[in-house]
């Protein structure tokens, strides 16, 4: 997975795409590669915008307003001729709730992960962590083996991290942290003492991953 950090990246956009979106008087969404994508959104969207954009009363148009004040205070904008250059860090709050709903897990808060949006993906995590298989630990498998985007802002000094995920083929997603988890489970009950006996749960985890 590609890290899509906020604070680096810069958001392009056609203008006369985005001037289109705004006289449509259609809410619409700015993607992370600059689409304008008009509601209701695909599954697929990841957005730095979405929102309706209409004139200040109905004697105004558009044009008579800066581009800027348009996306509201949260963005940094600079028009350049034919396109428009965003940069969305500071509407990280907004994104988070535009994206939040789509994304497969949610690393924002100081709690970490502890759930996966996908219904068989968190069966699989559910289970593991009777073996003390974090969902830290799964998200480092996947993002270090299948495509995506994790959309977040991270800087260095002093660090700070918040973010989101995305995969784009959540079959082979699946496929690999069932391998990776059935991995460890299988090595723990063979190697480590504190699994030479199985509690109830622990049983039933390793029978969901079909070690025993």
């Amino acid at each position: 997975m590609k890290k899509f950090n906020l604070f680096k990246e810069i958001i392009v956009v056609a203008r006369t795409d985005f001037m289109n979106a705004i006289n449509s008087a259609k809410p619409f969404a700015i993607t992370v590669t600059g689409e304008i994508r008009y509601a209701p959104f695909p599954s697929d969207t990841i957005s730095i915008f979405e929102g309706q954009i209409l004139p200040l009363s109905p004697l105004s148009t558009t044009l008579s307003r800066p581009i800027s004040e348009m996306l509201g205070k949260d963005y940094r904008v600079v028009e350049d001729d034919d396109r428009i250059l965003i940069k969305a860090a500071g509407a990280w709050q907004s994104i988070i709730g535009y994206n939040q709903k789509r994304s497969l897990y949610d690393d924002t808060t100081a709690d970490g992960i502890d759930k996966f949006a996908d219904k068989e993906l968190e069966q699989i995590g559910w289970h593991a962590t009777e073996f003390n298989i974090t969902y830290r630990e799964i998200v480092d498998q996947f993002e270090s083996k299948s495509e995506g985007i994790i959309l977040c802002i991270e800087q260095e000094e002093p660090y700070q991290f918040s973010g989101l995920g995305f995969v784009s083929d959540i079959e082979s997603t699946r496929a690999l942290v069932s391998v990776y988890c059935t991995s460890v489970i299988r090595e723990k009950i063979a190697n480590d003492p504190d699994y030479a006996t199985l509690t109830d749960d622990e049983e039933e985890a390793a029978e969901f991953f079909k070690v025993i």
